[in-house]
């Protein structure tokens, strides 16, 4: 189980100082000194206060003409796996990020080196109880791909069936955990010294980073999807799912059924093989549209790598690390989206554009409505096969932003899945049409809703739910009533934005008294030495000589806090 502890906030002692330098040189070398003295790291970290004083620039590094987006994507690669998991994930999540952020994040690469076969030995032993050469008649060594989180290394079980183990890098969780302290110590000061910052909620972004990543380091997790997904395309012979082996499985070693394949990608060798491009093509894309539109439950990084044809021009899906799951009522709103789109009715987009959306204050609908109006033309007058899905969410996204609406991250996922399979669909088939190859299951779901079966369904929930509420609401009255009587019933308001303003009030409050306190030395020690109070040095009063040095250094360190906050 992972822990993050928030330090620099229980205390000021760091126990990872080697990382956090690292941290801090690569936001120098690319440009965010200006960010790291705003953080008042130096109030919390010796080190840190050394740094700002040097401002090192790293040679070779031409940062003039990056965008804000390439030069964060260059820190989260230099700092590593945790960190490149993270812009990974992020770039699922325009809800939490700025949309420039997203599309960069889409560009991180997991690549690192393999870990020894030694150390692959420990932790198959740790997990499993028994070594590789026990466990499985053969074992290869040299893993077949090696990512952040962990290896796949090809075996073959003694009933000689092959098969994929994967092995997750050894203290990969305890690095994360190391890193995951310094992302949330970090963003704690970020909500608390960077005003632009804080609305982005940095500390939540971190939090959300970490519930999720803790789901993906734990292999039984991603072992639970695939047996998920294997029921429900059970009778299906046009997916294969791989089997996963429960006995040779644990939080940190998956072992499932090897999968020898064509990746989707590879044109030439499907050619070779003699595979039909356009029956593959058409069956790729109805696997992603049946998980969405019919299960609800789908893969969420359907890239080339992992989609397999087998022979007879069977898909194999690999790798369920990623998942989405999509209500029912998630899936109709969607659906209610793109036929308002397609039948370019911008009053009743933007109203379900509202529906699925989250928001603190309700944006202007007349403009909305226009931008969505725009939207539709830009896009939208042209043969919907020559419609691109990646360009119009990108699009899409840009326009919630613009409007402070966020997009939940099961429907951002879902688009995003959409949109893969689309551009894999069009590099085995020009011609594809992704809008006609869903049109059958729009069809199914908004007539779904119209089944007998469905309204009944319906009838009897509104019912149960006006039933519990005739119940409860004269308790609730009742209740009320009595608080009243007792006068114990408190109306609580909480000002949006108070806490910041207080904030300020108690800082000016203070600088104010601190100036009072130091005018009042200078006046008292004048008058001491006007006096010629003793003891005198020189003929001057010891003690107002003492007294204009106190003032001094205090009205020094009052100029460099307001300096320092970047105003007078």
């Amino acid at each position: 189980m992972l822990s993050i502890r928030k330090i620099g906030v229980i205390g000021r002692t760091y126990r990872h100082m080697n990382r956090y330098r690292q941290i801090l040189a690569a936001l120098f070398k690319y440009g965010y000194e200006d960010l790291v003295i705003r953080l008042n790291i130096d109030q919390y970290l010796e080190f840190g206060r050394k740094m700002i004083r040097s401002r090192p620039q790293e040679a070779g590094v031409r940062i003039e003409r990056m965008t804000r987006a390439e030069r964060v994507r260059l820190i989260l690669e230099e700092l590593g796996p945790t960190f490149v998991k993270f812009g990974q994930i992020l770039a699922t999540r325009p809800d939490l990020i700025p949309v420039d952020l997203v599309n960069e994040f889409a560009r991180l690469q997991d690549e690192v080196p393999p870990f020894g076969k030694s150390e692959v030995r420990r932790v198959i032993t740790q997990e499993l109880g028994k070594p590789p050469e026990e466990l499985f008649a053969s074992f290869d060594p040299v893993p077949v791909a090696a990512a952040s989180i962990g290896q796949v290394h090809r075996a073959t079980l003694h009933d000689g069936e092959p098969v994929a183990v994967k092995v997750q890098r050894p203290g990969i969780a305890r690095t994360i955990e190391i890193d995951l302290e310094i992302m949330l110590h970090m963003a704690t000061l970020a909500e608390r010294h960077v005003a632009e910052l804080a609305p982005h909620r940095p500390v939540r972004i971190v939090e959300e980073f970490a519930r999720t990543i803790e789901r993906e380091i734990d292999f039984s997790i991603e072992a639970g999807n695939m047996r998920r997904m294997a029921r429900l395309f059970l009778d299906d012979d046009t997916v294969f799912i791989p089997s996963v082996y429960h006995d040779y499985s644990s939080g940190r070693v998956l072992t499932c059924e090897y999968v020898s394949g064509i990746k989707i990608s590879k044109i030439d060798e499907l050619d070779a093989a003699g595979l039909d491009r356009r029956l593959i093509t058409r069956r790729g894309a109805d696997l992603v549209l049946k998980q969405v539109f019919v299960h609800g439950f789908f893969h969420a990084d359907p890239h080339p790598g992992n989609l397999f044809v087998l022979p007879g021009n069977v898909i194999c899906l690999l790798d369920f690390g990623m998942t989405g799951t999509i209500d029912r009522q998630t899936r109709e709103d969607f659906v209610d989206l793109v036929d308002a789109v397609v039948h370019r009715h911008e009053a009743r987009a933007t109203r379900v554009l509202l529906r699925i959306t989250d928001w603190d204050q309700e944006p202007d609908r007349r403009h909305l409505e226009r931008d969505v109006a725009d939207f539709i033309g830009l896009h939208l007058y042209k043969p919907l096969k020559e419609i691109e899905l990646g360009p119009l969410l990108n699009r899409l996204l840009e326009l919630a932003s613009q409007h402070r609406l966020r997009i939940p991250p099961p429907i951002f996922m879902m688009m995003k899945a959409l949109s893969a399979v689309e551009n894999v669909a069009r590099r085995l088939n020009p011609d594809f049409d992704i809008f006609e190859q869903a049109r059958p299951f729009i069809v199914h779901v908004k007539a779904a809703r119209y089944k007998p079966s469905r309204i009944t369904g319906d009838l009897l929930n509104i019912g149960s739910v006006l039933m519990e509420f005739s119940h409860q609401f004269p308790r609730d009255l009742l209740e009320l009533a009595r608080l009243a009587r007792q006068e114990r019933l408190v109306l609580r308001v909480e000002p949006l934005g108070l806490d910041r303003i207080l904030a300020t009030h108690d800082q000016t409050s203070n600088r104010i008294a601190f100036a009072v306190i130091i005018a009042a030395l200078l006046i008292g020690s004048a008058l001491i030495v006007i006096s010629n109070t003793p003891p005198l040095i020189w003929g001057i009063s010891a003690i107002g000589l003492a007294g204009f040095l106190i003032a001094l250094v205090l009205g020094l360190w009052l100029l460099v806090a307001i300096l320092r906050k970047g105003s007078l």
